[in-house]
């Protein structure tokens, strides 16, 4: 990112509306990845949107361990909220580092700070080949947020 280019995006449609930081790849799946000081190494956390449509959580695992092969649309884990368990799928190829430890004391980072405290996990390797930029996540969430609003209507 150059210093003309903004440090993020603001985002609105409909009921809608976040900040999206700009320095950062996005998966169709609704996660954020960015790649750390350590060459190769991405910390990766669900979007905001996620976030939000996942609702309240209480508990997350992983079935992966440090060290263990992942690729794209592998399943590593799963969280649980009030509602429902879902799986937590990959959204990069490469070898499993570690989980957010501040998450197993403080699960609501994941909504209330997605972008920074609330990430999931890291790896070493690289983002799939569906990764956006923060432009194209934006177009991302405009297909999503139709398709909620179409249900909605229905």
């Amino acid at each position: 990112m150059t210093d003309l280019e903004p440090k993020s995006i603001s985002y609105k449609r409909a009921r809608f509306r976040t900040t999206l930081p700009a320095g950062r790849l996005y998966s169709p799946s609704h996660f954020w990845m960015e790649e750390q000081e350590t060459s190769g190494v991405w910390r990766a956390g669900f979007t905001k949107f996620a976030a939000r449509m996942l609702g309240d959580l209480v508990e997350h695992d992983f079935e992966v361990k440090p060290g263990d092969a992942i690729e794209v649309g592998q399943i590593i884990g799963w969280i649980e909220g009030f509602k429902a368990t879902s799986d937590l799928y990959s959204c990069l190829n490469g070898s499993f580092r570690r989980s957010n430890p501040e998450l197993l004391e403080n699960l609501d980072f994941l909504r209330s700070d997605p972008y920074r405290r609330g990430w999931i996990f890291e790896a070493e390797g690289n983002p799939g080949d569906d990764a956006v930029d923060v432009h194209g996540y934006a177009q991302v969430l405009n297909l999503a947020i139709d398709k909620v609003l179409e249900q909605e209507q229905a």
